[in-house]
């Protein structure tokens, strides 16, 4: 499969519409404050943006409750800082249901087949959203992230978006550009709490214990 640049896509997506003085509103799945920094920055200036905290994925609970209180903080800050109006919405938390189809996935390596459908379940509940309440793009914010390959997001999303016909799903690579650069500075400029792993208790087994294990064996 021949890689597609997705960041000249999103531009080329944006100049369908930025001259004509329109500014479209778009739902933008958000999975935590760093990886919204730079995405926020990138889309503003263009999509009047509510952000859609769906991340069932994530465990424990009070690791979810931690990023969603991260968050909202995060965007009232930016707001301010930047004259913006970004909403955020959350949507509820229930794990177990989210998982459920996933466990069968348990011994899939992180970046595998679990998490493209844990991508496909979260890119899901944007567009849902933003068809259901008058949004005209949806899209996520997992792009922005150098661990997850931009290519199969935005593969995913081509798959689920034919069933939202009243909404447009935006295609990015937030990453690149320097992305991942002003990620670094903003989470420095807003003291953003960074997690050390992807979400959901599976991939808390394969960075957060690993990197455990490791250290212990490095003192022994």
């Amino acid at each position: 499969m021949d890689k597609i640049n997705y960041y000249n896509v999103a531009i080329e997506e944006i100049n369908k519409f930025k001259d004509k003085g329109l500014r479209p509103k778009l739902a933008l799945h958000a999975c935590c404050a760093p990886c919204s920094s730079h995405t926020l920055e990138f889309l503003t200036p263009f999509f009047e943006v509510t952000i859609v905290y769906q991340n069932s994925n994530i465990y424990p609970e009070a690791e979810f409750i931690k990023r969603r209180d991260e968050i909202e903080r995060f965007v009232r800050e930016f707001n301010i800082n930047n004259k913006q109006d970004v909403k955020v919405i959350f949507l509820p938390y229930n794990h177990e249901s989210f998982m459920a189809e996933l466990r069968a996935l348990a011994a899939e390596p992180e970046g595998g087949k679990r998490c493209h459908a844990c991508y496909r379940k979260r890119i899901e509940a944007a567009l849902k959203h933003g068809s259901e309440n008058g949004f005209e793009y949806a899209t996520t914010t997992l792009t922005i992230s150098r661990q997850k390959n931009s290519q199969v997001i935005n593969e995913i999303a081509k798959e689920i978006a034919p069933y939202y016909p009243t909404i447009k799903y935006f295609y990015s690579d937030f990453k690149k550009k320097a992305g991942l650069l002003r990620v670094r500075e903003m989470k420095e400029e807003y003291n953003l709490y960074q997690q050390e792993y992807c979400g959901c208790e599976y991939s808390f087994r394969d960075t957060v214990l690993r990197n455990k294990m490791k250290k212990d064996n490095e003192n022994h």
